[in-house]
């Protein structure tokens, strides 16, 4: 029987993978993107989410906009705190659990191995402060609650990594790209088989309350930033894209308004104790999404 299941986010890269993800399985989706909705508005999130009766609601919304969130703090914490919140407590009244996307950035990334998620916390940025306070509000708000924190989220939609190098290679013959973050590329087609599974082993568990927590769910393996941009670059050449050579640098050669963590790798091992769930290496991934990217169009020739 296809389940309900509403997506607070529209135009982000999870939300179109997920309704992507829901469509193939033939489950009834609602979405509410920025566009018709304003989540930090608890009446107009609250009476659509009640209108559609959903099973399970899945916040894939959020002010991601990180150097821009140093200076437009209201409006950051508005959509990833109070919006977290309002989605959280609209889906706990429609007795319906609730998946929150959630972010490498609660982190300070001083720790020498990947985060686990008892870890302590320490956001160095105004988006990561407000993601961590929307985790919280979603804890407090809904006792059937499912926290991911992921990292590095690409794909061929929207605005990412992949397509930003992508185009400056298209443009120059060489970028230079810091080599000493490090993280795991997460592909949001990835993430949204694994968030249907959750899902699903969800609604079918007569406690929920049980699985309920913070998860973290990354692509498998780890890379900096240089070497993610080198393998896209050689993935490209191969498939006839643009591709050019990639300088390594430090982060001090490359100042932005927010700091970045320099370590946002994340332990995924509870996801797969729990869930049974491991995200395919992100090379893998990578390979996917260029296919996608440089396909060339029917009836163009090659």
């Amino acid at each position: 029987m296809p389940r309900r299941i509403f997506i607070v986010g529209q135009r982000g890269q999870v939300a179109r993978a997920l309704v992507r993800a829901y469509a193939a399985r033939g489950d009834v989706v609602a979405t509410a993107g920025r566009a018709s909705i304003d989540i930090s508005d608890q009446a107009v999130i609250g009476s659509a989410i009640s209108r559609f009766e959903p099973e399970l609601v899945i916040n894939a919304a959020a002010y991601t906009a990180v150097d821009q969130a140093e200076e437009e703090v209201e409006r950051a914490f508005a959509v990833n705190r109070e919006g977290a919140r309002h989605v959280a407590a609209a889906a706990h009244m429609a007795a319906a659990p609730v998946i929150h996307l959630s972010t490498d950035y609660v982190f300070d990334g001083a720790k020498t191995t990947p985060y686990l998620e008892t870890d302590q916390t320490a956001p160095i940025g105004v988006y990561g402060r407000s993601k961590l306070e929307g985790e919280a509000a979603v804890a407090v708000e809904a006792s059937e609650h499912l926290i991911l924190r992921t990292s590095w989220v690409c794909s061929p939609d929207g605005s990412n990594f992949v397509k930003t190098m992508l185009r400056l290679a298209a443009q120059g013959d060489e970028i230079g790209v810091v080599d000493d973050q490090w993280g795991a590329p997460t592909f949001a087609a990835d993430l949204a088989a694994a968030i249907a599974l959750i899902g699903e082993r969800l609604l079918s568990t007569r406690n929920r309350a049980e699985l309920s927590g913070i998860y973290h769910a990354t692509g498998s393996g780890m890379t900096t930033w240089c070497r993610f941009a080198r393998a896209i670059m050689q993935e490209s050449e191969t498939r006839g894209g643009p591709a050019c050579r990639v300088r390594a640098i430090q982060t001090s050669e490359y100042p932005t308004r927010a700091r970045r963590p320099q370590n946002s790798r994340l332990d995924c091992s509870k996801l797969d104790r729990v869930f049974g769930i491991r995200l395919p290496p992100w090379e893998t991934s990578l390979r996917a999404c260029l296919d996608q990217l440089l396909s060339v169009p029917q009836g163009t020739a090659a």
